[in-house]
């Protein structure tokens, strides 16, 4: 019997071809590994079973070597090695089960996330909070305002911008900042609290909590803009607090606001000089 020397493992690059967003299979590289020319199809697809999840009777693998056509491993008792494997070849595992079938280990929205007590992680000594608490930040600086007091001194800053800047109802204004033509124009329609829009900083859980009365809502600005560069249709969370068109509404805190004697956009403005400022 002729001496028959032991076949030399060859590295290899398995790809995976996952279901793209278009619909299309794409190639999608997971490792680099050694594979025996001597396996045969059925053996290699249980290897790279724990690698793609998929189960070898729903493997179907595309065979690519370099400077040959690619070639389709149909035969799960014919070896891998008669396909003529050298460094650099690829080998493309594709899932014949319907994509309905098929496990989604990229979609982390129905696992179930830890979620650190309250009092656990108060206890904790190298927490952000233990910082905060050390450095005296926050609502730990025995200086810092209630959140009564921090609504009501916004409302007072507001209330003063409104005083200072001549805000009215009906009244042109641009929204700042701006310049030159000034896109973002339009007619003031509302001036008040808008409990929808979520108050920031030491506010903010007083407003979750309960309604305000009306010396804590800070006030907001409602613009019908000129052209469609707006966010809403005048209301917000379901409440309406003026009318217009979508996408033509914005509210803006009054320090954002500039009243004056600004004109709708026409067909007279110089459109380059608009281009250029776009």
């Amino acid at each position: 019997m002729a001496f028959q020397p032991t076949p030399m493992d060859v590295s290899v690059i398995i790809t995976n071809a996952a279901l793209g967003k278009s619909g299309s299979s794409e190639p999608r590289f997971l490792t680099e590994r050694r594979i025996t020319p001597t396996w045969t199809i059925m053996q290699v697809k249980g290897k790279l079973e724990t690698m793609t999840g998929i189960p070898p009777g729903s493997q179907r693998l595309r065979v690519k070597v370099p400077g040959r056509p690619d070639q389709w491993a149909d035969r799960d008792d014919q070896l891998i090695g008669d396909y003529g494997l050298v460094k650099g070849t690829e080998i493309e595992v594709n899932d014949s089960r319907p994509p309905t079938m098929r496990a989604n280990f990229t979609d982390l929205s129905n696992v179930e996330k830890y979620v650190l007590p309250t009092d656990a992680y108060e206890a904790r000594s190298d927490s952000v909070l233990a910082w905060k608490k050390n450095q005296k930040l926050g609502r730990f600086d025995p200086n810092a305002l209630s959140p009564e007091e921090s609504l009501r001194h916004q409302v007072e800053k507001d209330q003063t911008e409104i005083q200072k800047r001549d805000i009215e109802v009906s009244r042109r204004a641009i929204v700042l900042p701006s310049s030159p033509p000034h896109i973002r124009r339009g007619t003031i329609r509302f001036v008040g609290p808008v409990p929808k829009i979520p108050v920031t900083g030491p506010g903010r859980e007083l407003q979750q909590s309960a309604d305000l009365p009306a010396d804590l809502q800070p006030i907001w600005v409602g613009i019908e803009l000129d052209e469609p560069m707006g966010k809403n249709d005048g209301s917000v969370g379901g409440q309406r607090f003026f009318e217009c068109l979508s996408n033509k509404g914005v509210f803006v805190k009054p320090e954002k606001v500039e009243v004056g004697d600004f004109a709708p956009l026409g067909l007279d403005d110089d459109l380059d000089d608009l281009m250029e400022e776009i």
